[in-house]
């Protein structure tokens, strides 16, 4: 299903497609440096999407054996169980059904932990990546946070006021640029969660989704008004 999924590849090409198109408008801007860390994360993305489909065979053969040399421990320790036929009363049974239940219990829950330490590895690496991309997000925005539209530009200036350096419409493309990195870092983080189910992943994307998509509607505010007071002018 072709286009049900992300496809890793086109986004690898998008996102080096979008550095070089800011390279070549804001060649001297900081703005540059982060596009390549965008490109740097979709990249890693697509490896750490391989090693995500993968079997970690190391940790599933230990696993396997200590859950064979437990449930061998078991059925030894069954098989040497000495039956005594000594009638027992209403207390001592409710007593050797309950420690028979809490062995079934805590055996089941280490059986449970083996079999999710794969899982829990993968969750704990996805989820740091996941905290690399939300970083950026809050980078990418620290560089348009002082980039106002004409309206507020237009005011008295004081000595710490940010340099305006560019035309209404570089300041555009810039902005624009800025909601396109913030677009690819939603998609990256949906990636991770596209051969991979768990819930804390899952709820992690989601937060970063929430997130690039706020600070997005942020900058297409500022779009919106700067091409208000463009058609005002004109």
């Amino acid at each position: 299903m072709p286009y049900r999924n992300l496809n890793i590849d086109a986004i690898v090409k998008t996102s080096v497609k979008l550095q070089k198109r800011i390279n070549e408008r804001f060649p001297e801007r900081g703005l540059a440096q982060v596009s390549g860390e965008v490109c740097h994360v979709v990249e890693k993305a697509r490896q750490e999407g391989e090693w995500i489909r993968q079997p970690l065979w190391p940790i599933r053969i230990a696993v396997i054996s200590l859950i064979a040399g437990l449930l061998l421990a078991l059925s030894r320790a069954i098989f040497l169980f000495n039956i005594d036929h000594t009638p027992v009363n209403f207390v001592e049974f409710v007593q050797a059904l309950e420690a028979g239940i809490n062995d079934i219990i805590f055996i089941g829950a280490a059986i449970y932990f083996l079999v999710t330490i794969e899982k829990r590895v993968k969750r704990n690496r996805i989820l740091k990546n996941l905290h690399e991309l939300r970083s950026l997000a809050h980078v990418i925005d620290m560089h348009q946070l002082t980039k106002d539209p004409d309206p507020a530009r237009a005011q008295a200036m004081t000595a710490s006021s940010p340099p305006v350096s560019m035309t209404n419409f570089e300041l555009t493309r810039y902005l624009d640029y800025c909601s396109e990195m913030l677009s690819l870092i939603g998609k990256v983080a949906a990636l991770y969660i596209q051969d991979f189910d768990d819930a804390m992943v899952l709820s992690a994307v989601n937060e970063i989704e929430a997130l690039t998509n706020s600070l997005s509607g942020k900058i297409w505010q500022k779009i919106m008004i700067i091409q208000a007071f463009q058609s005002y002018e004109g």
